[in-house]
């Protein structure tokens, strides 16, 4: 969507109105600080029916606590500016050509009353294959996306390969962890992140509360850096649970991690995703919407990877998502030390 209002307005947006639940979250904001209220209703953690992420409602919280990050997030933001035209294509700006190899380090924390949060290597493996798949634009069913978007798709893939560095297992007691890194922290019972500046570190774990997963923008600590994912929504195999059984959960928070927004830009129309060629939009959208579904003046992008639809309803990413994101791997980026020196 048109870039139409100051990166000042968003981190204002961010304190104020975090969209990143479903509409059975409430939130408000009272003395500084965030209180959120999930009503699952007769809902449990294996049997989630809407998309619900927790990555804006961290963010939120982390700029309370670190008043330096919203100058951080903003640097970024400009750096990737210089990196994309109006089109939504990687201008001439100096950019990284190469393939980006991400390494992946998966660090599983499970009950231990619950084997099946320990997932199997099979299941790992899946989730890796869809990572690669959507992020390249190899995945099969985005051949289903409206043709009304197919200059936006056309040569959308980020050229970046994961692979998996290394498992790491733990036991616990814990039934749930929360939102605020506990799992991060070895003295919380957690594992602490891998060599966070040269390895994606995915924690899978069950989060609680009905959120799928969250994910830390680039900027942040490293300490925390990383994306969450409850276990019944990493991969495809195993122990999965529909609609969110296609591994679509990490490919959603990995978009985070890459510096994506969500694709109605946690607002109203009018506020930004920081992509110029994503549709204006007001609201998340859940399910599998119908082909056309209209807000704001416009035909929605439904089946992008950063709005909240099921699984088998979300397939692709748009070349201005592409530049946002392969910005942060040029000189002077905020995940520069993924790629050899510039």
């Amino acid at each position: 969507m048109k870039k139409i209002f100051t990166l000042a307005a968003f981190f204002g947006l961010a304190y104020g109105a975090s969209s990143c639940f479903e509409p059975s979250i409430e939130e408000s904001v009272a003395d500084g600080h965030i209180h959120s209220a999930a009503r699952i209703g007769d809902e449990d953690d294996d049997h989630k029916k809407d998309r619900s992420c927790a990555t804006m409602e961290v963010l939120a919280e982390k700029l309370q606590e670190d008043p330096e990050l919203a100058e951080k997030l903003k640097e970024i933001d400009k750096h990737a500016d210089k990196f994309a035209s109006k089109n939504g294509r990687i201008s001439a700006a100096a950019a990284y050509t190469g393939t980006v190899t991400i390494p992946v380090v998966i660090n599983i924390i499970y009950n231990s009353a619950k084997p099946q949060e320990n997932i199997s290597d099979a299941q790992i493996a899946s989730q890796m294959n869809v990572l690669n798949a959507d992020f390249n634009a190899t995945n099969a069913d985005r051949g289903q996306t409206p043709s009304a978007f197919a200059a936006a798709i056309n040569g959308s893939g980020f050229d970046v390969q994961f692979t998996l560095s290394k498992v790491v297992r733990k036991a616990s007691t814990k039934t749930s962890w929360g939102t605020r890194d506990a799992m991060k922290k070895s003295r919380n019972g957690g594992i602490e992140p891998t060599d966070p500046a040269r390895n994606l570190n995915i924690w899978v774990c069950n989060i609680g509360g009905g959120i799928l997963g969250y994910a830390q923008f680039p900027g942040g600590n490293l300490s925390t850096d990383g994306v969450v994912i409850s276990p019944q929504y990493f991969g495809t195999t195993g122990y999965v649970a529909a609609p969110f059984n296609k591994g679509r959960t990490a490919t959603h928070e990995v978009g985070h991690w890459l510096n994506l927004r969500h694709i109605w830009g946690d607002g109203g129309c009018g506020i930004d995703d920081y992509v110029s060629d994503t549709p204006d939009s007001d609201a998340p959208n859940y399910g599998c919407p119908a082909f056309p579904t209209v807000k704001c003046g416009n035909t929605l992008m439904t089946m992008n990877y950063m709005d909240y639809t099921d699984d088998a309803c979300m397939y692709m990413f748009t070349n201005g998502q592409k530049a946002r994101s392969r910005a942060l791997f040029n000189s002077g980026g905020a995940r520069s030390s993924f790629v050899p020196v510039q």
